[in-house]
C-alpha cells in the first residue's frame, strides 16, 4: 500500500528503518519550454538530494501539470492529445532523473482529473501509450463507472463504493499497461472512505468493499493508494482491508464473524455479520455519487421555504464577483449557509425558475437525460430504497449492541451510531429534494385545497426532519469524528446543527403557517 505524507529527511531515513517506503506527490506546472523542463530537472534533484529515502514519487493531473490546470472538459481531441504528450514528457524527466540516483524509485502518473466517463475511453488510453514505459501508471479505480437505473445511464460521478468498479477506462487503461507490459496501481480509498458518506469515519459495507478487493486481485492490481489525503484511520474497515492485501487470507465470513464477536460479543456475532450484509445491499442502491451536499452534509443542511438572511457578507452590487466568490477557485462560502463550502450547501431557485432538485438528481448520478425527462422520481425512488434496505439491518445492529457484554456495549453502540448517521445522511437528502419539488409546484398550484395539501407534506417533511437532526445533533456531540471531512474540516457541526434547527423551526412555526394564512385570504 502507499501512504503519501509532507516528509522530512529524518521521517522517510525513520521509515525506511522499518522498512516502510514513503511516497510524495511533486508539485509543478509545466509549461512545454527548455527553462521550465531545466527548473523541473533541477527540482527533482533537489529533492533527491535531500530526501534520499523517499520511493517514489506521485505525479497527479491536480499537482502536476502541462500548462493550463484542470481535466480539459469539453476540449477539443486535439488538445487533449497535446496536453498528454506533454504532461507526459515532464513525467518522463522526473522518471529520468530519478533513476539516475537509484533505479528503484517508483514514478507514478496519475491523470486523475482527465474526463472518465465511459464514452472517454480512447482518451485515457491514449495517456497510457504516451507515458515512460519505466514507469507506474496510477489509475483511479471506479470514477466514471456507468450503470442503468430504471433505463437511465448514468456514471459515478466522483470515488463511490455503491459500484465495485472498476471503471470502463479504467479497465481500457489496465489493458494498455499490460500490454506495454508495465505494472499498475490503482486508488482504492479504502481509508478516507472515497466520497460518498464522507463525514462518517468509516463505511460499515464490508461485503461490498470485499468485492472491490476481489476485483482489483482479479485484474491483477500490483499496488494500491488507500488514502489519497487523509492518512490512515483505524476502524474495523481499515482492519478488514490489512487482510486483504495478502495473500491466504481467511474466508471473508470466518473474518467478519471473528471481528463481531470481538466487538459485539460471539453470541452476536452472526446476527452483526447480518447487518453488514444488508448495509452493503443498501449502498448498492444509493444513486448519489461523489462529494456533495446529499451524501456529505444533507443532515447538516436547512430545508429553506423562504429565501434566507445573508450570514455573511455579499457581492451583488460591487466590484467582486459573487458567483467566483462561492465558487472553487474563490472562499467558497455560500452567504445563506456558510458553515461548509458552497459545493455542499442546497439552495433552492427562489426565482422559481427552475427545479434545483431535479438539476441536482441529473449531476451527482451522472445520468444525461433529455429536457423532457424527469430524473428525480426514479433517484428519489432509490434513495428510499437505499435507506429502508439500512433500516432492515440496523434492527440487526441495535439488537446485537443491546446484547453484547457489558465491557463490549459501550464500543458496539458507537458502531450503531455510524450506520444511524449513515441512514439519517440518505433520509435528510429525501427530504431536501422533495420539499424543494413540493415547494416548486406549490408556487405554481392555483387550486386553494391542492395547495392545502402540499403544504401538509411539507410540513410532515418539516417535522421528521427537526426530530432527525435532533439524533444527529446528540451523535456529533458524543462522537466528534462525525460531521469531519479531512479536505473541508467540520462539515457540520453541533453549533451549525442548532442553526438548522432554529432553521426548521422557524420554517415550521412562522414560514409556512404565514403561507397557509396568505393563501386562505
Amino acid at each position: 500500500m502507499l501512504y503519501t505524507l509532507r516528509s522530512t529527511p529524518i521521517r522517510t531515513a525513520i521509515a525506511a528503518r522499518y522498512g516502510i517506503k514513503v511516497y510524495t506527490p511533486i508539485i509543478y506546472q509545466y509549461v512545454g519550454t527548455p527553462e521550465s523542463e531545466a527548473d523541473l530537472r533541477r527540482l527533482v534533484r533537489d529533492l533527491l538530494r535531500d530526501f534520499p529515502d523517499i520511493a517514489g514519487y506521485v505525479l497527479l493531473t491536480e499537482g502536476f501539470w502541462y500548462k493550463a490546470w484542470g481535466g480539459g472538459h469539453g476540449a477539443s481531441k486535439e488538445y487533449i492529445e497535446d496536453w498528454a504528450r506533454h504532461w507526459s514528457h515532464a513525467v518522463g524527466v522526473v522518471a529520468e532523473e530519478c533513476h539516475k540516483v537509484n533505479p528503484a524509485i517508483e514514478i507514478l502518473p496519475w491523470e486523475y482529473n482527465i474526463d472518465f466517463r465511459p464514452q472517454n475511453v480512447e482518451t485515457k488510453r491514449y495517456f497510457i501509450q504516451q507515458l515512460p514505459q519505466d514507469t507506474i501508471p496510477l489509475l483511479t479505480w471506479e470514477n466514471g463507472k456507468g450503470f442503468e437505473i430504471d433505463g437511465f445511464h448514468g456514471h459515478l460521478r466522483d470515488y463511490a463504493i455503491n459500484q465495485v468498479g472498476p471503471a470502463e477506462v479504467t479497465d481500457a487503461q489496465i489493458a494498455e499497461a499490460r500490454q506495454r507490459g508495465m505494472k499498475v496501481y490503482s486508488n482504492a480509498q479504502t481509508f478516507s472512505c472515497g466520497a460518498q458518506l464522507q463525514t462518517v469515519p468509516y463505511q460499515p459495507f464490508p461485503q461490498q468493499w470485499h468485492a472491490r478487493y476481489e476485483a482489483l486481485a482479479a485484474f491483477g492490481i500490483n499496488g494500491t493508494l488507500e488514502s489519497w489525503s487523509s492518512g490512515y484511520a483505524p476502524s474495523f474497515m481499515t482492519e478488514l482491508r490489512a487482510w486483504y492485501c495478502w495473500s491466504e487470507a481467511p474466508a471473508l465470513e470466518d473474518l467478519l464473524r471473528q471481528i463481531a464477536a470481538r466487538d459485539f460479543g460471539a453470541a452476536n456475532a452472526q446476527e452483526v455479520v447480518n447487518a453488514w450484509d444488508i448495509f452493503s445491499q443498501a449502498i448498492r442502491l444509493a444513486p448519489d455519487t461523489g462529494p456533495y451536499m446529499g451524501t456529505t452534509n444533507a443532515i447538516g443542511n436547512p430545508i429553506f421555504f423562504q429565501q434566507p438572511p445573508a450570514r455573511t457578507a455579499t457581492f451583488n452590487h460591487s466590484w467582486m464577483d459573487q458567483s467566483m466568490w462561492m465558487g472553487y477557485l474563490g472562499a467558497e462560502v455560500n452567504p445563506y449557509w456558510p458553515f461548509t463550502v458552497t459545493r455542499l450547501v442546497f439552495i433552492p431557485d427562489f426565482t422559481n425558475q427552475s427545479n434545483r432538485a431535479e438539476s441536482y438528481a441529473r449531476s451527482v448520478s451522472g445520468i444525461e437525460a433529455g429536457p423532457e425527462e424527469k430524473v428525480l422520481p426514479v433517484f428519489l425512488k432509490y434513495l428510499r430504497l437505499a435507506t429502508d434496505k439500512m433500516e432492515e439491518g440496523l434492527a440487526h445492529y441495535r439488537s446485537a449492541a443491546l446484547q453484547s457484554p457489558e465491557p463490549k456495549r459501550a464500543g458496539a453502540l458507537r458502531e450503531v451510531i455510524v450506520a444511524e448517521q449513515i441512514q439519517r445522511m440518505l433520509l435528510s437528502n429525501q427530504a431536501i429534494l422533495t420539499f424543494e419539488d413540493l415547494r416548486l409546484r406549490l408556487m405554481a398550484e392555483r387550486d386553494a385545497p391542492k395547495a392545502g395539501e402540499l403544504l401538509d407534506r411539507m410540513e410532515a417533511i418539516v417535522r421528521e426532519e427537526i426530530a432527525r437532526t435532533e439524533l444527529a445533533l446528540l451523535a456529533v456531540t458524543h462522537d466528534a469524528r462525525i460531521g469531519f471531512q479531512y479536505e473541508c474540516d467540520y462539515v457540520y457541526t453541533p453549533y451549525s446543527l442548532n442553526e438548522k434547527l432554529e432553521v426548521l423551526r422557524e420554517t415550521l412555526e412562522l414560514q409556512l403557517p404565514a403561507y397557509r394564512a396568505a393563501r386562505n385570504e
